[in-house]
């Protein structure tokens, strides 16, 4: 059973690193400007090649691990559904938590909390999804850094805002999980906020905050 489990978790972090090397291929699909459209057009089919080649790379490793009908794909649904297990949880805290220091503090929010929130999220994703989500975060949270910035100095634990109520999450180092996935899979979170029966207000203030933090004060 130990064995078995080791398997599998390497057959994760294998899949995951895939998924990565898939993100970045994505990323690289626009080719150097000054070289003609046919030589952009091959950049791009080539860099789609690739990228389509690492997925069904990535989906074969899952299969391997856990079975064709659990494993699902890293950009489309999934085949089935495989549940958020503890690993996938304490992979996302090991994330999320430097990301969350670099524009908070932690606050005394009860840590179970904070699992739950981030079930909730790891719950909008294909496995291969998870397993890659340390890269997904890093990326959002560069992409939208200034904003973050805002964000957490007027509603998190170093603003006047209790850490009880509409803005709570933003006392969890999950909120930078459940902003990503806000902005990538709203109705998913949504959907599965709903099925943990996690506190609508709590989702909702995040969103009105993230909202709000969108343009710079005047």
């Amino acid at each position: 059973m130990v064995r078995d489990e080791a398997e599998e978790l390497i057959a994760l972090v294998e899949a995951g690193a895939i998924a990565d090397a898939h993100r970045e291929a994505d990323e690289a699909g626009i080719a150097p400007p000054g070289n003609g459209e046919p030589y952009g057009i091959g950049w791009r089919d080539g860099a789609r090649a690739v990228g389509d080649g690492l997925l069904r790379v990535a989906d074969r490793a899952l299969d391997r691990a856990i079975g064709p009908a659990a494993s699902g794909s890293a950009e489309g649904g999934p085949r089935g559904r495989h549940p958020v297990g503890k690993v996938d949880v304490e992979r996302a805290k090991v994330a999320v938590m430097p990301l969350y220091l670099a524009f908070s503090d932690i606050s005394d929010l009860d840590p179970e909390v904070s699992d739950e929130v981030l079930t909730a999220a790891l719950g909008t994703m294909s496995v291969v999804g998870r397993v890659a989500y340390a890269g997904l975060l890093e990326h959002f949270t560069e992409s939208h850094g200034e904003r973050l910035s805002r964000l957490y100095a007027r509603y998190g634990p170093r603003s006047r805002i209790a850490v009880h109520g509409r803005h709570s999450l933003l006392h969890s180092p999950a909120s930078i999980a459940v902003l990503e996935r806000l902005t990538g899979a709203p109705a998913a979170l949504r959907a599965e906020w709903e099925d943990a029966e996690l506190p609508p207000a709590w989702l909702e203030g995040l969103a009105s905050a993230w909202q709000a933090s969108e343009v710079p004060p005047g």
